[in-house]
């Protein structure tokens, strides 16, 4: 594990996807641990091409709108919008 600088809009699946493109192989997810700081399981070899990827990742702090895909389920299940409702709280 290899301490980083946490990007300040952190996107972990985002991030995960750019190390991919980028050639670095994560063997263990990221990991913030209980004082803040950022680790990443990966080669040492990786370590200066992963900084310039994390310092560069600015990620979508926006969650993906997924109306369209529960309403699908909700229809499959015979359930109404006002059930629906109940069930996500």
């Amino acid at each position: 594990m290899i301490k980083f600088d946490k990007p300040i809009n952190l996107n972990g699946e985002e991030l995960l996807n750019e190390l991919n493109a980028g050639g670095v192989k994560i063997t263990e997810p990221p990991f913030i641990d209980g004082d803040g700081l950022f680790w990443l399981d990966i080669a040492s070899k990786d370590e200066t091409k992963t900084k310039s990827i994390v310092a560069a990742h600015n990620g979508n702090t926006v969650a993906p709108d997924k109306s369209a895909q529960r309403q699908a389920i909700a229809d499959r299940l015979g359930l109404t919008a006002d059930e629906l409702q109940v069930l996500l709280g």
